[in-house]
C-alpha cells in the first residue's frame, strides 16, 4: 500500500483565534448595485482564512461583489455555530462539519435545503494527516504508531472544534474497518487521547501549539499541512493508507439581510476562481478540472463519514453529551465536554 509523505513547513505565529476582520465601508443600501455599499458577515471556522480573504477580494473584482464589504469572524467551527444561533449576525456561515449547519437549521436561522445543490453543500474537500517533527525522528507514519508509549500527539478538543471530530473519526474508521470492529476501534481511541497532552479549542490553534514546541505528531487536515509549508517552517507529513474525506460546509442564513449578495457569494466560491484559490491554499476542490488538483494523492483506504453510519449516528454514538463513547474517554482524562 502505498503511502505520502512530504517534507513541509508550519507557522511561526499565525494568531487568529475568535478574531473579527473587517473590511473598509459601511452598509448604505441593501442593493450593490444601487450605488449604495452593501456589507456581509462572514462566520467561518478558524483554518481557511487566508483563501477567504483572498477569495473574498477576487469576488470583489466581478460586477456582482463590487460594491460588497465584509466583516470576517474565525474560530473553532462548534464555537462559531454556537455563537450564530446565539445571535451573531451571520450572511454567510462556512464551518468544518456538516452538523455546525444543521444546528443552525434546527435553530430557524439556516434553511432545511441548504445540502441539496450539486456539491452536497460543500466547498472544499481535505483529509486528515499526520505530521510531525522535520525528520520525522521518532518514525511515526501509521495510525497505531500514535498510541505508543512516549509518543505526545496533539489533536484538537471534539466539543469545541471540528476538525478534531474528523481527526478522532479518521483514526477510528481506520482501525476499525470503517466501523465493522468498533471493539478494537474504541480501544485505539481509548490509546489515542492519553497519549495527548493538551486539547485547544481549534484546529489552527493546535498547530500554534505544535509548532511551538508541543508533540511528537500532530493530526490535522492536509490543508494545514500545505498551510505550514506555506509559510516555512519544516516539519513531515503523512497521509495514511486509510483516513477520512474531510467535508466542509457552507450556506446562506435565512435572516440575512442582503440575500441577493450572499447568495452571489455563495455561487462565487463554486465558481473556478474561488476554487483555485482554495486549492492554492492545500484544500482539495468540489468542483472538477481546476488546476493543480491533482497534486492531491488518493489514499487506497479513503473513506467518508457515511462509511461510519453519517453524522447523525456518529453523533450519538461518539459526541452524545451523556452517553457518547468520546465523551466517556475524555470525561476519565478529565477533558472538558462541557460544549458538546
Amino acid at each position: 500500500m502505498g503511502r505520502s509523505t512530504r517534507t513541509i513547513a508550519a507557522v511561526a505565529a499565525l494568531g487568529i483565534g475568535m478574531s473579527a476582520l473587517a473590511a473598509c465601508g459601511s452598509s448604505k443600501s441593501s442593493s450593490a448595485g444601487g450605488g449604495g455599499t452593501v456589507q456581509l458577515a462572514l462566520v467561518a471556522y478558524s483554518t481557511p482564512q487566508a483563501a477567504y480573504t483572498k477569495i473574498i477580494k477576487a469576488f470583489q473584482a466581478t460586477p456582482e461583489g463590487k460594491n460588497v464589504t465584509f466583516t470576517q469572524s474565525y474560530g473553532a467551527s462548534g464555537d462559531q455555530s454556537r455563537a450564530v444561533a446565539s445571535g451573531l449576525k451571520a450572511d454567510i456561515v462556512a464551518f468544518s462539519l456538516a452538523p455546525d449547519i444543521d444546528r443552525l437549521t434546527k435553530a430557524g436561522l439556516v434553511a432545511a435545503d441548504w445540502n441539496t445543490d450539486a456539491t452536497k453543500g460543500f466547498v472544499t474537500d481535505s483529509v486528515v494527516v499526520i505530521a510531525t517533527r522535520k525528520g520525522n525522528p521518532k518514525g511515526i507514519k501509521t495510525w497505531t504508531d500514535l498510541t505508543k508509549p512516549g509518543v505526545q500527539v496533539i489533536t484538537p478538543n471534539p466539543f469545541t472544534s471540528g476538525g478534531a471530530r474528523w481527526n478522532i473519526l479518521a483514526g477510528y474508521g481506520a482501525i476499525s474497518a470503517k466501523g465493522t470492529n468498533k471493539t478494537a476501534g474504541v480501544a485505539f481511541l481509548n490509546s489515542l487521547l492519553k497519549n495527548v497532552p493538551v486539547q485547544d479549542n481549534s484546529g489552527r490553534a493546535s498547530l500554534q501549539t505544535f509548532v511551538g514546541g508541543k508533540g511528537d505528531a500532530i493530526l490535522t487536515y492536509e490543508n494545514e499541512s500545505i498551510f505550514a509549508q506555506q509559510k516555512g517552517q519544516a516539519l513531515d507529513y503523512t497521509v495514511p493508507d486509510s483516513t477520512i474525506l474531510i467535508e466542509n460546509p457552507v450556506a446562506v442564513t435565512k435572516n440575512s439581510a442582503h440575500p441577493v449578495q450572499a447568495k452571489a457569494f455563495l455561487a462565487f466560491l463554486h465558481s473556478a476562481t474561488a476554487q483555485k484559490i482554495f486549492v492554492d491554499n492545500g484544500y482539495r476542490p468540489t468542483a472538477t478540472g481546476i488546476p493543480g488538483a491533482d497534486k492531491f494523492p488518493t489514499p487506497p483506504g479513503l473513506f467518508t463519514i457515511n462509511d461510519l453510519g453519517g453524522w447523525t449516528q456518529v453523533t450519538k454514538d461518539f459526541f452524545d453529551p451523556q452517553a457518547g463513547v468520546i465523551t466517556g474517554i475524555e470525561k476519565k482524562l478529565g477533558v472538558s465536554t462541557g460544549k458538546a
